[in-house]
C-alpha cells in the first residue's frame, strides 16, 4: 500500500504537466519541436522516478526535482516545467519536512529559496517588476512546510499514543504477577527468618530443660516479642505504604547484577540513572545481563563500561567491552546456543526500542539499545554534530553554485531602477508571518499581536513598492498565516499560558474569541485601506462592509476548521485515555484480588496460628508454643506454596474493589507506563475508613492519575478529623469537563467538594469522613 501511495502522486503529476505542455499549446495549433520533446521527456523521467522515492531519500528527491526542473526550464519554453518546478518541488519539500528533523527541513528551504533566487539573478538580473512570483513561492514553500511538521507532529503524537497503550497493556498483565511475586518474597522473609527463628529457640529451650531452665523463659519472652513482629510484617504485606515500596529499585538491581560479575573477575565500570519499575526496566536488566554475560563468556577480563540513561523521550543503554588481555583463555566460549542477539534485539523490540551491536575501533564490542523514556514517545536517534556541519557546507556549496559563472565572467547586471521592488516587500512580509508562526506554541499572545501588526503592514507595501497588480491579492495572501493560527488555537483549546481561575466546580463559561475579531477587524482594515488607495467609485462604506464580510468569511472559516480538528482530536484523546483507565483499573483490579486473596489465607491460617502462639507463650506453656510455631511456619509454607501454584482462577465479577490501601498498586501502574507519581498518606488518616469514603478516595485518585498526562504527579490524603482532604498536582487534565463530571459524581452522593484552579494542574476535594447515611441513623 504504501508503495502504491508513493507512486501514485509522480504519476498524477506528470499527467498534469504533459496537459499544461504539450497538450495545450497542441490545441492551439503550436507544434513543439522534437528537441524540446525529448528534454522534457527526460526531465519528467528524472522527476518522477526521484518523487516516486521520496520517503526513502527524501532529501536526494529534493535536490534532483530541483535541479532538473532548473535545467529543464532554461532550453524549454513557458509552462513546460510549471506543474513540476512547482508541486512537484514542494510535495518533495513536504516529504522531507514530515520524514526528517526540523533542522534539515529548515535548512533545505533556506537553501533551496536562496539557490533559485540567486539563480534567477545569474540568469535574468534584478527586475522591476511587482515580483509576486517570489511572494508565491515563499508562500507555497511555507505552506508544505507548514503542512509537512504538522502531519510529522500528528504521526508523532499517535505513535507516543500507541506506545502507551502498549505499555498499559503490557502492564496490566504484568502487575498482578508483580503484585504475587512481592507478597511471595515478603512471606518467604517472614517464614524464614521470624517463625524458624521462634521453632528452633522454643527447640533448644526444650532439648536444654533440665540443665538450662533459664532458656525457657527466654524461649517464651523471644516468641512473644517475634509473633508481635510477625503480625507486624504482615499486616504491612496486607496494606504496604502508597509511597515507594521498601524493594530493590531496578537500578539497585543492576548494581548488584554488576556486583555478580565483578566477583568473577569482570572490571565493570557502571553510570545507572534511576529507572521506573516496569517493562522500560525489565528490558534494561536483561539486555545488560546478556551483554555482560556475552562479554565474560568470550572475552574474560576485559574492561567493560555500563550506561543506562533515562530522559524524558528515551532511554540510552550501552555496553562497552575494550579488548580481552593476551593470553586470557576463553573457557566459556562454546557454551552459548548463538541465540543471545536475537534475544537481546526482541527484548528492545517488545518496548518499542531498537538495539545494534557491533565491535568498537578499539577491538572491544558494544551493545548499544535506545529504549522508549519517560513519556513514551516515539525513539529518537541522535545526530552527530559531524553530520550537521556536514550538511550545512553541502547547503552552503548550492547556493553558491549559481554564483560561480557571476564570479568568473565578471558581469555586470544592475536594476534598471531606484526603488525596492513590492515582491521584495510582499516576501519578507511572509517570511515574517511564516517565522511568527513557527513560535505560535511557545510564545502564542505574542505571536497574535506580530500577526495583526504585519497584517496592517500589507497596504503599506503596496505603496513603498508602487504595486500595480490586483489589488485583493497581496491582502488576500496575508490573511492566510493569520487563518492558519486561528485555526491552530481553536484546534488547541485554551490556551496554556493563561490558567483558569480558583473556583469551586460549576459549569464552564463560553469564552469571547478575542483574537478571531480582532484579525477580522485588521484584515477589513488592511483591506479597505488598500483598495481606497488604488482608487475606487465605490463608497467607503460598501468597500468596508465588503472587506469586513469577506475577512470574517474567512476568518469564520479558519475557526471553524480549527473548532472540527479539536474536536476531533479530543474524542481520539477521550477514546485513548478511557482505554488507558479502563487497563489501569484491570490490572489494579486484579492485583488487589491477588492481594485480597492472599491476606484471606494470612487472616485464617498464618495469623490466627501466630496468634495462638503468642497466647501459649504468654501463658508459659513452651509445649504449647513449640506446637503454634511449627503449626503457624507450616501454614506460612503451604501458603507460599499456593502462591507459586496461583492461577488466574478469580472470576471477574468477584472480584473486590480496590480501596485507599491500593493506591500503592495504582502508583506502581502510572510509574510502570512512565509517569513519575508520588502519593504520600498521613498520619492523619483513620486506618478504617468508612466503606462508601473508603471506596470513593481510590477512585478519585484513579480518576486524577489515569488521565493520559506526562506530567510528573503528587497526591496527598489527609485529614483533619471530620474530613478527608484529597490534594493533587501535576493533573492539567482534571480541568476539563468529562474529568471533573466524573469526580464530581463519585463525590457528590457523599456530599463532598471539588474546588480547582490556580496553579494550573492543581484539584482538591473534600469528603466528610461521616456519610449522610451514618448521620440521620445517629440522629
Amino acid at each position: 500500500m504504501k508503495r502504491t501511495d508513493d507512486r501514485l502522486l509522480p504519476v498524477l503529476l506528470i499527467c498534469a504537466q504533459a496537459l499544461v505542455w504539450p497538450v495545450a499549446p497542441l490545441l492551439r495549433g503550436t507544434v513543439p519541436t522534437a528537441a524540446d520533446l525529448l528534454v522534457a521527456a527526460l526531465v519528467a523521467g528524472s522527476v518522477t522516478a526521484a518523487l516516486a522515492l521520496r520517503r526513502s531519500r527524501p532529501v536526494i528527491t529534493l535536490i534532483v526535482v530541483a535541479a532538473a526542473c532548473a535545467v529543464g526550464a532554461g532550453p524549454l519554453p513557458t509552462g513546460a516545467m510549471a506543474v513540476f518546478g512547482t508541486v512537484g518541488v514542494a510535495l518533495a519539500l513536504f516529504t522531507v519536512a514530515t520524514e526528517r528533523d526540523t533542522f534539515t527541513t529548515i535548512l533545505c528551504v533556506l537553501t533551496l529559496a536562496l539557490w533559485q533566487f540567486l539563480q534567477n539573478i545569474t540568469l535574468h538580473g534584478l527586475s522591476d517588476n511587482n515580483g509576486l512570483d517570489l511572494v508565491l513561492i515563499t508562500l507555497l514553500y511555507a505552506t508544505a512546510c507548514g503542512a509537512g511538521f504538522y502531519v510529522r507532529r500528528t504521526r508523532r503524537a499517535r505513535q507516543a499514543a500507541e506506545l502507551l497503550l502498549n505499555r498499559a497493556e503490557t502492564e496490566r498483565h504484568r502487575l498482578p504477577a508483580a503484585e504475587r511475586r512481592r507478597m511471595e518474597r515478603e512471606l518467604h522473609d517472614v517464614s524464614a527468618h521470624h517463625l524458624t527463628a521462634v521453632v528452633v529457640t522454643a527447640g533448644a529451650a526444650l532439648g536444654l530443660r533440665e540443665r538450662r531452665p533459664e532458656l525457657a523463659a527466654e524461649a517464651l519472652e523471644f516468641a512473644t516479642e517475634t509473633g508481635r513482629e510477625v503480625t507486624r510484617a504482615l499486616s504491612a504485606v496486607r496494606a504496604p505504604a502508597p509511597s515507594r515500596e521498601e524493594l530493590p529499585s531496578p537500578e539497585d538491581r543492576l548494581r548488584s547484577l554488576i556486583a555478580g560479575f565483578r566477583r568473577l573477575n569482570q572490571p565493570v565500570d557502571f553510570e545507572i540513572d534511576p529507572l521506573p519499575d516496569g517493562a522500560i526496566a525489565d528490558a534494561a536488566y536483561g539486555i545488560v545481563r546478556e551483554a555482560l554475560t556475552n562479554v565474560a563468556r568470550h572475552a574474560p577480563g576485559a574492561h567493560t563500561t555500563v550506561t543506562v540513561h533515562y530522559g524524558d523521550t528515551r532511554t540510552d543503554i550501552a555496553i562497552t567491552s575494550a579488548p580481552p588481555p593476551s593470553g586470557t583463555p576463553a573457557h566459556a566460549s562454546g557454551l552459548g546456543g548463538g541465540r543471545g542477539q536475537g534475544f537481546l534485539r526482541s527484548r528492545a523490540r517488545e518496548t518499542g526500542g531498537t538495539l545494534t551491536t557491533g565491535p568498537t575501533a578499539e577491538g572491544g564490542w558494544e551493545v548499544r539499545a535506545i529504549l522508549p523514556g519517560r513519556t513514551a514517545a516515539p525513539v529518537e536517534h541522535a545526530v552527530p554534530r559531524s553530520y550537521r556541519a556536514a550538511q550545512v557546507i553541502a547547503a552552503f556549496g548550492l547556493v553558491v553554485q549559481p554564483l560561480l559563472p557571476v564570479l568568473i565572467v565578471h558581469a555586470d547586471t544592475t536594476s534598471t531602477g531606484t526603488h525596492v521592488s513590492a515582491g521584495v516587500l510582499f516576501t519578507l512580509l511572509a517570511a515574517a508571518q511564516a517565522v511568527a508562526l513557527l513560535w505560535l506554541h511557545r510564545a502564542p499572545r505574542t505571536v497574535q499581536l506580530a500577526l495583526l501588526v504585519l497584517a496592517l503592514l500589507w497596504p503599506m507595501a503596496m505603496s513603498v513598492g508602487h504595486y500595480t497588480g490586483a489589488v485583493l491579492l497581496p491582502p488576500t495572501l496575508s490573511t492566510l498565516a493569520t487563518c492558519a493560527a486561528v485555526a491552530a488555537l481553536k484546534g488547541r483549546g485554551e490556551l496554556r499560558d493563561q490558567p483558569p481561575p480558583t473556583r469551586t466546580y460549576r459549569l464552564p463559561q463560553a469564552p469571547i474569541p478575542v483574537f478571531p475579531i480582532a484579525a477580522t477587524a485588521a484584515h477589513s482594515t488592511a483591506l479597505t485601506i488598500a483598495v481606497l488607495h488604488r482608487g475606487t467609485t465605490i463608497p467607503t462604506w460598501a468597500v468596508a462592509t465588503a472587506a469586513t464580510t469577506a475577512a470574517a468569511l474567512a476568518i469564520g472559516a479558519a475557526h471553524y476548521a480549527g473548532a472540527l480538528r479539536g474536536r476531533r482530536d479530543r474524542t481520539t484523546q477521550g477514546t485513548q485515555t478511557a482505554q488507558l483507565a479502563t487497563w489501569t483499573e484491570e490490572a489494579v483490579r486484579d492485583a488487589w484480588a491477588e492481594r485480597r486473596r492472599i491476606a484471606a489465607g494470612l487472616e485464617s491460617t498464618v495469623l490466627a496460628r501466630t496468634a495462638d502462639m503468642i497466647t501459649e507463650a504468654q501463658a508459659g506453656h513452651l509445649d504449647a508454643t513449640a506446637t503454634r510455631a511449627r503449626e503457624a511456619l507450616t501454614a506460612m509454607r503451604a501458603l507460599l506454596d499456593a502462591v507459586r501454584d496461583a492461577d488466574e482462577t478469580t472470576t471477574p465479577d468477584l472480584r473486590p474493589q480496590p480501596t485507599v490501601q491500593a493506591l500503592d498498586l495504582l502508583a506502581h501502574q502510572c510509574r510502570a507506563t512512565g509517569r513519575d507519581v508520588h502519593i504520600h498518606v498521613t498520619d492523619r488518616v483513620p486506618a478504617r475508613l468508612p466503606t462508601e469514603v473508603d471506596l470513593a478516595a481510590y477512585h478519585v485518585a484513579e480518576t486524577l492519575l489515569a488521565t493520559g498526562d506526562n506530567d510528573p504527579a503528587v497526591l496527598e490524603l489527609d485529614a483533619d478529623g471530620s474530613t478527608l482532604t484529597i490534594a493533587a498536582t501535576g493533573v492539567p487534565r482534571a480541568a476539563d469537563t468529562a474529568v471533573r463530571a466524573r469526580l464530581t459524581a463519585r463525590i457528590a452522593p457523599l456530599g463532598g467538594t471539588l474546588t480547582a484552579g490556580r496553579p494550573p494542574g492543581t484539584v482538591h476535594l473534600r469528603l466528610p469522613l461521616t456519610a449522610p447515611d451514618d448521620e440521620e441513623r445517629e440522629r
